[in-house]
């Protein structure tokens, strides 16, 4: 559309206002009308996700953080019991935004995905808190002394408390599905500032992410052992309940997805694996002969997954040659198909990383953590060692590190998603390595001082001796988990990005499960029969730096396997 002046030329307020005003394109406001650029998405949008993002994690790790804890002390559980239900909840919150995903891009759309998904979440937390609150009263009547062994809660709270915890990893399946993929639609990849903006939006959001994990290590944790857990639980209740308020706040701001699709992504992806399961047994003469008469170039990422090829026409013993699926159909497909090798190369990533807030912590539980006379870290705080490590490493890498790469590789990132995302996992294995010979010192000091048999002794050895893991960890997410986020997040479909970062989530989930699975089989395996395995209650007659062995070797071996797969995959166009 052109302005014109009055005397019929154009003037440059009336060049440029066209630009300043364009519509963005695949994108609407929140009344379902077309959105303009100037008044609408941006930071000034992303600002109020950021912030959600920053609140939402304080809240999650509020919990997660120092759950080991609660279910060794209050609740009465042993070590190897309480990893594994801290394993399984953990990698179910991490499943559940798959699901999450599916229901936002099939039918909710992100925005109202987000926003259910929050108030269950707020309920999850009410009802948890006022699950720790019955378990403190019923507590403070009782004898004991020892706050450790405190008496057993009743059955009924123990199944109250867990429900209440699903509960919330139900509620944050629904946001954490959609919430980054939400923020990174307020960017239109056609304009090349904004472009360009998106990419840093991901190295922001995690830096709110961790954020938020490093207050609630710091803050949250010292309120849980120090004071009540009724307040620490409470504190995240409240927190979200503000975070949503604020990130309603930009609903006539945001960008919402415009749906030009009758058919949803999942029903066409679906279409297609199906059509190809039919006409299986079908040649690709047919398809050969069909590109060769339209003249279609072959596209280079095409060649592979050639079989998908069947869908887009019926049997040869058909009477007439008609299409099933379209040609853009089975690239989405295709698409979806090149990321599962990456994702599985991924998961024992998830699985080293969720032994920072287990096992780890019960290990610096047992060290010397004083920092002043009087004062005592507590030791799931050590984990913000991480978060610091991450958000520092963000600042170093995003300033330092891929300028610098940039005039050596080219690339506009530095370094390719793939690349950054196989550096982390070496830093992943080394951080297990470290966590072992750690390990392998605390057990010798015990044993030198006499302290095997004597588990509530503290083993004088310092808690900042675990530093180095918790830092190398700290890189490992830096780099892994960021460029995760932003490859599943390019290489899927628009219309399935949100399940694109669902599949990032859900590698750690698996990873968790798997965990809970190794605890599981090897404490049977190690224990029994008057043997200690590598998970009994008294740690300085465990074995933990067998298992860190243990997963620095897988970690090693997925690294190479990782690699593999990484040199032959085919970025999406």
């Amino acid at each position: 559309m052109a302005f014109t002046s009055l005397s019929g030329s154009e003037s440059p307020e009336s060049i440029q206002t066209p630009l300043l005003h364009a519509v963005v394109q695949g994108s609407v406001g929140y009344n379902g009308l077309p959105i303009y650029r100037s008044n609408s998405g941006g930071w000034r949008s992303a600002s109020f996700i950021l912030v959600m993002e920053l609140a939402e994690r304080f809240a999650y790790f509020g919990i997660a953080s120092n759950l080991i804890t609660y279910l060794t002390g209050p609740i009465g559980q042993s070590t190897a019991t309480a990893a594994e239900n801290v394993n399984a909840w953990t990698g179910t919150s991490f499943l559940f935004p798959v699901i999450g995903a599916f229901v936002a891009d099939s039918f909710l759309g992100r925005y109202r995905t987000i926003v259910v998904g929050s108030l269950i979440c707020i309920l999850g937390l009410g009802l948890l808190t006022l699950s720790t609150a019955i378990s403190s009263f019923n507590a403070s009547n009782c004898p004991s002394t020892d706050i450790s062994t405190s008496c057993s809660p009743s059955s009924f709270q123990v199944v109250f408390f867990f429900f209440s915890l699903y509960l919330v990893a139900f509620g944050q399946g629904g946001y954490k599905s959609c919430v980054q993929a939400f923020g990174a639609d307020q960017f239109d990849e056609k304009d090349p500032q904004e472009r360009k903006a998106k990419s840093s939006f991901f190295n922001w959001w995690y830096f709110s992410m961790c954020s938020g994990i490093l207050v609630a290590r710091l803050i949250i944790v010292y309120i849980q052992d120090n004071l009540s857990w009724t307040f620490g639980f409470g504190i995240p209740c409240i927190v979200m309940v503000i975070a949503l308020f604020i990130f309603l706040l930009g609903i006539k701001t945001y960008r919402y997805s415009a749906e030009v699709e009758k058919k949803n992504a999942f029903q066409r992806i679906g279409q297609v694996f199906v059509a190809t399961i039919r006409n299986w047994r079908s040649s690709c003469s047919a398809i050969a002969l069909e590109e060769e008469a339209c003249g279609s170039p072959p596209h280079h990422s095409s060649e592979q997954f050639k079989f998908l090829d069947k869908a887009q026409f019926v049997p040869n013993d058909s009477k007439e040659l008609e299409k099933v699926c379209s040609l853009s159909d089975v690239e989405e497909a295709k698409a979806v198909l090149r990321l599962v090798p990456i994702w599985a190369s991924c998961l024992l990533f998830g699985v080293v990383d969720v032994q920072f807030s287990t096992l780890c912590t019960k290990q610096g539980a047992t060290m010397d953590r004083s920092i002043s006379p009087g004062f005592d870290i507590p030791p799931a705080s050590l984990q913000s060692l991480m978060s610091l490590s991450i958000v520092s490493f963000i600042a170093i890498y995003d300033r330092i590190i891929v300028p610098i790469a940039r005039n050596v590789t080219g690339e506009p990132s530095g370094i390719t998603m793939l690349q950054r995302i196989g550096t982390g996992m070496f830093f992943s294995a080394l951080s297990m390595a470290i966590a072992t010979v750690v390990e392998m010192k605390r057990l010798e000091i015990a044993r030198e001082y006499g302290l095997v048999d004597e588990p509530n002794v503290t083993v004088p050895m310092s808690i900042w001796w675990l530093i180095p893991q918790y830092v190398a960890a700290g890189v490992a997410d830096a780099l892994t988990s960021i460029g995760m986020q932003e490859f599943f997040y390019d290489q899927v479909p628009r219309e399935l990005r949100s399940v694109g970062l669902s599949l990032y989530i859900s590698a750690f989930g698996i990873g968790s499960f798997i965990s809970s699975f190794l605890i599981s089989i090897i404490g049977r395996v190690t224990g029994g029969e008057g043997r200690d395995s590598w998970f009994a209650n008294n740690l300085n007659r465990a074995h933990l730096d067998y298992f860190y062995w243990l997963l620095a070797g897988l970690s090693t071996v997925q690294l190479i396997a990782y690699l593999y797969v990484a040199k032959k995959y085919v970025y999406k166009r």
